[in-house]
């Protein structure tokens, strides 16, 4: 940091206020005032009011007009998942009121009260720095979740340069990140497109009802099982013994990395044993659709139905099946609408898919789509080392600006052109 700048807490550059605790039996299905939540900021630091909308009645606006936004407000996240936050104390600004009144929620803080010696647009960007992230991070308590309070969110530290180089430090981090994310865009679009492309292979494949292909149910394939969970209290259930499936296990291939989750043979007594060559979907949740397959024998909780297929059909067949939107889209229409969507194993078991009967002509779409599956997930890995690589230019960029390395010499005009 320069010797004309100065560190302040940023309690002493601005307040911070708390949402309020609205009850969710208060949802009504349609009204003009939002509940503004955690969910509502998301990862990549913008602002989503229609993200999992929740209404409140019109006339609570008026009772706790205290906690009415703004445009243009900056809010923070208080509260994330502690294994892996992306939000805490991520800062955003309310935008897209549209006529409508949104109301801030527990867990989500409203920065206010500024100094007239911070640029509240610096600020936002400051926050949003690593070094921010960590400290937040390491001052979070909790169990499932990670909370930070008001305290802790003001202790934090900020370098505050004089006003006009703020404005200055604003306007090139704005120009360099705008060309970072157009070139993050097009990556995006590219890994959509990839992506499609599969799609439209497999749907080419499996919506085919030529000769010698038929309809099956899915448990006219083989058993279908619904994982259980052993009881967590006995930590003799859980050892080393067989792997134990959970819905963050499942990888793009299809394979299932789940070697920091096993089951004793006591706890696999307690569960249910999902046999070698089977496919596992994960059936409720936000991550619903979820498919992989197994060569050995695993357990798995009770998000996750299986099949395993009888000798009249391979397994990696049907996974490349179920992965299609045929069948996806079967998954979701049957899935309850609600906050947590779910398929049960009737509904899923009673699911179809188009498959052909012939051994041989199985074994050759799984080596066709072995070898397009591989082409497009080498693909898609490169195409998210470039957008990890921008993720980690923008990071260099802030470290250098909130170092002072983008302003005062004129240097800055060099670095910032190098980013974009």
């Amino acid at each position: 940091m320069r010797e004309d700048w100065e560190m302040k807490k940023l309690g002493d550059v601005c307040d911070l206020q708390n949402g309020y605790a609205f009850r969710s039996k208060w949802y009504v299905e349609s009204s003009n005032t939002l509940n503004i939540r955690m969910s509502n900021i998301r990862p990549d630091g913008s602002f989503d009011p229609d993200h999992n909308i929740r209404y409140l009645p019109d006339d609570l606006a008026e009772e706790y007009s205290k906690y009415i936004l703004e445009e243009g407000d900056l809010v923070i996240a208080m509260t994330d998942m502690a294994n892996d936050p992306k939000i805490l104390g991520l800062p955003t600004l309310v935008k897209n009121l549209k006529g409508r009144k949104f109301l801030l929620n527990q867990r989500v803080g409203k920065l206010k009260d500024f100094s007239d010696d911070i640029y509240v647009p610096y600020l936002r960007y400051y926050l949003s720095s690593p070094v921010i992230k960590e400290y937040y991070k390491s001052k979070g308590a909790g169990g499932l979740q990670i909370n930070i309070g008001k305290k802790d969110i003001l202790t934090a530290e900020i370098p505050i340069p004089p006003l006009p180089e703020q404005k200055q430090i604003v306007e090139i981090l704005g120009e360099a990140f705008a060309a970072l994310d157009r070139a993050k865009a097009n990556i995006e679009q590219n890994i959509q497109n990839a992506e499609e492309l599969f799609q439209s292979k497999l749907n080419g494949i499996f919506s085919e009802r030529g000769e010698g292909w038929e309809t099956f149910q899915v448990k006219g394939l083989g058993d279908v099982i619904t994982g259980t969970t052993p009881p967590t209290k006995d930590k003799s259930n859980y050892g080393d013994y067989i792997p134990f499936v959970k819905p963050g296990h499942f990888q793009p291939d299809g394979s299932l990395n789940s070697e920091d989750s096993m089951l004793s043979k006591k706890g696999l007594d307690n569960g249910r044993l999902i046999q070698e060559k089977s496919v596992l979907m994960v059936c409720i949740g936000a991550s619903i659709g979820k498919t992989g397959y197994t060569d050995n024998p695993v357990s798995s909780n009770q998000q996750i139905n299986a099949v395993t297929p009888n000798e009249d059909f391979n397994s990696k067949l049907i996974y490349y099946g179920m992965i299609s939107k045929n069948f996806l889209n079967q998954v979701f229409l049957n899935a309850s609408q609600t906050t947590l969507p779910i398929i049960n194993k009737t509904k899923w078991s009673n699911l179809t898919l188009n498959l052909p009967v012939n051994k041989n002509e199985q074994r050759k779409i799984i080596f066709n789509l072995d070898d397009i599956r591989a082409e497009t997930i080498s693909l898609l890995n490169s195409y998210r080392s470039k957008i990890e690589s921008l993720e980690q230019l923008k990071k260099s960029i802030l470290q250098q600006a909130f170092s002072g390395q983008l302003t005062g010499e004129g240097d800055h005009r060099v670095v910032a052109g190098s980013s974009s």
